[in-house]
């Protein structure tokens, strides 16, 4: 497991509170990912899952302490966070279905570093190589999930933010995506997962949170959690 808990915190989050409009949605968050590290969040449906997600990339109204890197992201664009090295893969994908596949990879490129290159995309995404030419729009669900990602690491993320990447996959595209998220891992890459059922989590975080009515309410591993039956079923409503 890898130490969030050291000074530096690739990502540090302290009390972090997001509104949409009038209504507060965030009411204090807490969270520190270390370089490297996958952590899943975790959480019913309107805990705060994905309106953390979009407080971190500025798509929302926040306030409290959102670092990354050790810079200060309050005061940044969207896509101003998405150069500084922090990737999103929002649950509905957004990838632009008129464009060819390898169009879509290459409006995810940045001139900033080539860590992370197109032939690179094709190597750990075959069916993407295999569909380069396809537009985007008849790809299967799985086979769009995997574009995004791709797109993701074309901008050289230090940590990748990936919202819900199994939710309607089958048992076997969602086993793909996760080994493709196995391999982002051995690249180095954070991640954070957000999921609601935990289906990849298992296999693949180092850590989870716990997120209820805008808040962390758990954080450890997941055997840690697999021992904590209350937080189990109070706040996920699993198992």
């Amino acid at each position: 497991m890898h130490e969030s808990g050291a000074t530096s915190p690739l990502l540090e989050v302290a009390g972090l509170r997001a509104w949409y409009g009038a209504s507060q949605v965030l009411q204090g968050v807490d969270l520190r990912i270390g370089a490297g590290e996958v952590v899943a969040l975790a959480g019913r449906n309107g805990s705060g899952r994905s309106t953390f997600a979009k407080a971190l990339m500025s798509m929302v109204a926040a306030a409290g302490v959102r670092r990354f890197a050790g810079a200060d992201l309050a005061p940044l664009r969207t896509f101003e966070i998405a150069r500084a090295g922090l990737g999103y893969v929002a649950e509905q994908r957004d990838i632009f279905p008129t464009l060819s596949v390898d169009d879509n990879l290459r409006l995810g490129m940045t001139k900033r570093r080539a860590s992370f290159t197109l032939a690179d995309a094709h190597a750990l995404f075959p069916i993407l190589r295999e569909r380069r030419a396809a537009r985007a729009g008849v790809l299967s669900g799985g086979e769009q999930q995997m574009l995004a990602l791709a797109r993701a690491l074309l901008g050289a993320p230090r940590l990748l933010i990936v919202d819900e990447p199994a939710e309607g996959l089958s048992a076997p595209m969602a086993a793909r995506v996760a080994a493709c998220l196995r391999a982002l891992r051995e690249r180095g890459v954070a991640i954070l997962l957000i999921e609601q059922r935990l289906a990849l989590a298992p296999q693949l975080a180092d850590r989870v949170a716990v997120m209820g009515h805008g808040r962390i309410v758990f954080d450890g591993t997941p055997a840690a959690l697999a021992q904590r039956e209350e937080i189990v079923r109070d706040w996920l409503g699993i198992g």
